[in-house]
């Protein structure tokens, strides 16, 4: 019997390509990034209070600290996530396809903070600063 050694990876001469990478990866075994890119100016970080401002600074540290996986597992009103439906919410920008799954993560007491996740990272598009983004239940 002879073992076959596996194929590379990568090389002088050889990589793999970055959707091939991408496969090979569980992004939730991965701590998150955060993107602000997209923010909602009508639901922007800039209109909330400093005191807010100070809780989502404090909450991207904590958060940056754990797994996807371990925020999935948290409660949703900790530092848990929670999916939105898409009917629920104001139209998102331009460029996001209709598959997009929408998650909400608390940044200041209860207040949620709705994007969807590419990869490792939260794009954040809404700052439910006074509970008005969504119907809350």
């Amino acid at each position: 019997m002879t073992l076959r050694r596996p194929p590379p990876t990568k090389g002088t001469k050889l990589s793999l390509s970055k959707s091939a990478e991408s496969a090979r990866t569980d992004y939730n075994r991965e701590k998150p990034t955060f993107c602000l890119r997209f923010v909602d100016p009508a639901f922007c970080i800039t209109l909330c209070d400093k005191d807010d401002k100070a809780a989502f600074a404090e909450r991207i540290r904590q958060l940056s600290t754990m797994t996807w996986n371990q925020i999935i597992q948290a409660d949703r009103h900790g530092f848990g996530r929670e999916k939105i439906h898409r009917t629920a919410l104001p139209n998102p920008p331009r460029g996001i396809s209709e598959d997009v799954t929408f998650i909400a993560l608390r940044f200041s007491g209860l207040k949620p903070m709705v994007g969807y996740q590419t990869e490792e990272t939260l794009h954040i598009i809404w700052f439910d600063r006074d509970f008005t983004l969504y119907r809350h239940g």
